[in-house]
Parts: C-alpha cells; sequence; structure tokens
C-alpha cells in the first residue's frame, strides 16, 4: 500500500489530530464510533501521529462527537432522502461513508485546496458526491450550490478556526442560499474556552489559533430570523457519554464542577 504525505500546518494540520481520534477510537475493545476507514487513512499518509498528543479519553470523546452529528445528519437524510448535505471544514473526515446515504442525496465536501488534494488521493470517488476545494469563508463555494432541495449543514471542529467576522458572514448566508429549509449542526468553543486554547495539545503543536466563540445557541439566531435552536448539548448530555474510558468519564464530571468550564464545548442542532 502506498503512503501519501501530508503537507499541512496550523489549522489544517488539526484535521490529522482528528483522524487520529477516530482512528483510536476504532481500535478500542468497545468503540464509541467505531470508524475503521479512519484507521485505515491513518495507515495510508505519512505523518507521525504521536504529534498530535491523544490521549485514548480524548480519542473518545472526538468519536463521540462525530457519533452525534452523525446521528442528526442520519435523521435528516431519512427524512429528506433527496437533501442537499453541505459538510463544511471535512478534513479527512469519512461521514459519507459511515452514513452512506441514500441515493437520491447530493452530498459536497469543503474545505481547503490543500486538504481536498489530499482527500482525494485517499478517498474515491462516489455517485452523487463531490469535493470543492476552497475555504468556506469565500463566497464563490456556495454561490455554486444548487438551492433547489432542503439541506443539511454539518461541521465539525470548524467554527472555533473561524473569525468571527466569518461566522456571522456564513451561518446567515447559509440560511438564506435555502429558501427550502433545513437543519443546521455543528460544534463550538464558549468564549472561556477560546481563551483556554493553550490548553488544547493538538492545537498548540500545530501552532493553531482559534478565534470565534459562542456562549450561547440563541447567539447564533440573531443573526439570521428563520433560524431557531433546538437542541444545545454539552458532551455530558450527549448520547453515548456511558462508553467513554470510565477514568475519562470521572475526570470529565471533575472539571465540569468548575463554573464556566462545562460550557467551554458543546454541539448544537439548528432548523431553519
Amino acid at each position: 500500500m502506498s503512503t501519501v504525505k501530508a503537507n499541512l500546518t496550523g489549522a489544517q494540520e488539526t484535521l490529522l489530530a482528528t483522524l487520529y481520534g477516530r482512528a483510536l477510537d476504532s481500535r478500542a475493545k468497545a468503540p464509541v464510533l467505531g470508524d475503521t476507514r479512519a484507521a485505515d487513512m491513518v495507515r495510508r499518509i505519512d505523518y507521525d501521529f504521536r504529534r498530535t498528543g491523544l490521549s485514548r479519553g480524548d480519542a473518545a470523546a472526538v468519536a463521540l462527537r462525530a457519533r452525534q452529528l452523525d446521528a442528526w445528519t442520519a435523521d435528516f437524510l431519512a427524512a429528506h432522502p433527496e437533501a442537499t448535505v453541505l459538510h463544511l471544514g471535512c478534513g479527512l473526515d469519512t461521514r459519507f461513508e459511515r452514513l452512506d446515504p441514500p441515493s437520491g442525496v447530493r452530498w459536497y465536501d469543503i474545505d481547503h485546496p490543500d486538504v481536498i488534494d489530499l482527500r482525494r488521493r485517499l478517498c474515491p470517488p462516489r455517485k452523487g458526491y463531490e469535493m470543492i476545494g476552497s475555504s468556506v469563508a469565500d463566497p464563490a463555494w456556495l454561490a455554486g450550490i444548487p438551492a433547489d432541495r432542503p439541506a443539511m449543514v454539518v461541521a465539525e471542529g470548524l467554527t472555533m478556526y473561524l473569525t468571527e467576522e466569518q461566522g456571522r458572514w456564513l451561518v446567515p448566508n447559509l440560511v438564506d442560499h435555502f429558501p427550502g429549509g433545513g437543519r443546521m449542526a455543528f460544534d463550538v468553543f464558549s468564549r472561556f474556552g477560546i481563551r483556554l486554547q493553550k490548553l488544547n495539545t493538538p492545537v498548540r503543536r500545530a501552532g493553531a489559533t482559534l478565534h470565534w466563540g459562542v456562549d450561547d445557541g440563541s447567539e447564533l439566531e440573531r443573526l439570521a430570523p428563520r433560524l431557531h435552536c433546538v437542541a444545545e448539548l454539552t458532551y455530558l448530555d450527549v448520547e453515548g457519554y456511558e462508553k467513554l474510558p470510565l477514568r475519562y468519564r470521572f475526570l470529565l464530571r471533575a472539571v465540569f464542577l468548575v463554573p464556566g468550564v462545562r460550557r467551554t464545548g458543546r454541539l448544537l442542532l439548528y432548523r431553519f
């Protein structure tokens, strides 16, 4: 099997930590997500994944986040088998393969050109699936997306790398682009979580910088009148939390007793 060099830096390099987290989880005795394709990719990529500094507990948390976003996406596609899916900041996520959407779904994976170049070397083409090499903050890519179907917008580990200005442009423009409505699901850090970024090992080691913090789901409702928050979960609230390693669960519960820490990272679901 030929290897592929990953020449990524900064925010783009952190996607390798996310990939590695899912790979480590897939090797666990009781995996949270069980993403064996992530493990296959890790074997093919020429990169020292020890650099990410991920622990077993970190890997399980990464898998738990992906599992919840998968569930929200799958629920939407079950109700809308001919929807459009925008997977923003897709990195090397295998969400399309994990969910295996109905044949009528149009699925777009969007990320920076260097990430998509790497992705094309690792992911085979599939019918109904397209990769777009662009910053999600560039208006050009969105203008090229058909707006004739309900849309599921999903993003994992993206919002905190956007500037506040980029985020405040992106959210209402996504909503306005799809008159037929849809859902939007993603994770956020609070402003306090952004201030704690030096404690985030993968971010620190990649030399990346976090920018945009969201303290409450209602903040984004004010950006777009059609946008309504229908779920806001901390990691203690996510289904499957009990599958995390016992030591990591105790650690999370202890840390989350500190005021402000419980809501540093959350998963949000909106309808529009």
